[in-house]
């Protein structure tokens, strides 16, 4: 098996192998992933994070031979950099670093210095954590495939929120839906619960984290704060129901 990281801020995943491709996904700074397929420039690969397929442009990765180390360690500022004697690299909240010592880290053989606050994946945390973290992507805009604070969608700012505080849930809203402990009432709602959004065919198409005091943030053309009861979101802004709620779900760690 080959495997590869992401040494740049991030990449865009592709539905198809072409420029020209919906982005279905993003791959941040040291997250890694299996090369299942390569065809011309592209390379087709697995993330680790979240088994999620997509195509990614060869020049945009570098290989590696262990990918058990990569995610010990969260990025957990809106941005920050990673700086050598003579490299620097943006990196953005939510991207992973292996082995740290002395706020530096290494990657392919080089020291880098942290400039910006780290997280350890393991760290004990506390529900209201997750709002906390919740909080810092608010006004980000919304970006179908998107995972970082200068562009992120529904289910990824889910994902990001619950990865930056240890816990590994799938990439799209459908699947995130399907785990966790069902909430039958609003009102047992509480801080950090997942709340998803169905059409009129049935389908979960939204996904948000509730806030408590009948307050959600979500995705919704930006990253936002709405009210939410047992009919829906209720936008603050139009004065009108947005998305139709179909279920409550909490993430136990």
């Amino acid at each position: 098996m080959e495997y590869g990281i992401c040494l740049l801020s991030m990449i865009p995943v592709r539905k198809e192998p072409s420029d020209l491709s919906e982005m279905t996904n993003q791959i941040l700074f040291g997250e890694t992933f299996q090369i299942i397929e390569s065809f011309e420039k592209w390379a087709k690969i697995i993330t680790t994070i979240d088994d999620y397929e997509g195509w990614i442009d060869i020049k945009q990765f570098s290989k590696t031979l262990s990918i058990e180390n990569s995610g010990k360690n969260i990025f957990n500022e809106i941005s920050g950099s990673l700086e050598s004697k003579d490299a620097r690299i943006n990196i953005v909240l939510g991207s992973s670093l292996s082995d740290i010592k002395d706020n530096t880290v290494n990657f392919q053989n080089l020291n880098y210095h942290i400039n910006g606050e780290i997280r350890k994946s393991n760290q004990p945390f506390q529900k209201n954590d997750l709002i906390d973290t919740a909080i810092k992507y608010l006004g980000s805009p919304y970006l179908w495939g998107g995972r970082s604070p200068f562009g992120i969608d529904c289910s990824g700012l889910s994902q990001m929120v619950y990865k930056i505080n240890g816990i590994q849930i799938p990439r799209d809203a459908n699947k995130q839906a399907e785990i966790g402990e069902t909430i039958d009432f609003i009102n047992e709602a509480i801080e950090g619960d997942l709340v998803f959004f169905d059409n009129e065919e049935g389908n979960i198409i939204h996904v948000g984290i509730y806030l408590g005091k009948s307050k959600i943030i979500h995705a919704s053309g930006k990253v936002r704060i709405d009210t939410l009861d047992h009919q829906g979101i209720f936008n603050t802004e139009t004065q009108k129901y947005s998305h139709k709620l179909r279920i409550i779900k909490r993430i136990n760690n």
